[in-house]
């Protein structure tokens, strides 16, 4: 199974299940699965933000599409985003949590708690 990590799959999009089945089987042939306690997972989840905050921290409002960053900026970017949900995935499965469906239990949730009013007077628009 080594090589299964050679080339992305980029043709479709990646499931949450094919993440967490992937890091753990990643973490299970390393011998990692007796360091990843939840909590260092989420120690290691804090850190990767954290390095997402670095990337932000000196460059004002960024537009969205980041049209004015490097590609090499992007990558970074892509970089520290992917630390962070692979940590995430891995967090939520080592807690036997379906993040997934949590995820969509959360949105519906948000939905009930902040209804749609008048989408005009949003200060988003």
């Amino acid at each position: 199974m080594e090589n299964s990590y050679e080339s992305p799959n980029k043709s479709n999009d990646v499931s949450l299940k094919e993440l967490r089945d992937k890091l753990a089987e990643f973490a299970e042939v390393r011998g990692w699965d007796k360091y990843h306690s939840p909590r260092n997972l989420l120690l290691a989840l804090v850190g990767e933000v954290g390095e997402v905050s670095e990337i932000f921290q000196w460059k004002g409002e960024v537009v969205k599409g980041l049209p004015n960053w490097t590609a090499d900026d992007k990558e970074h970017l892509e970089e520290e985003l992917s630390d962070v949900l692979l940590y995430l995935v891995r967090l939520a499965d080592v807690c036997g949590l379906d993040l997934g469906q949590a995820a969509l239990t959360k949105i519906i949730k948000n939905a009930r708690k902040y209804p749609v009013v008048n989408q005009k007077t949003s200060t988003y628009n």
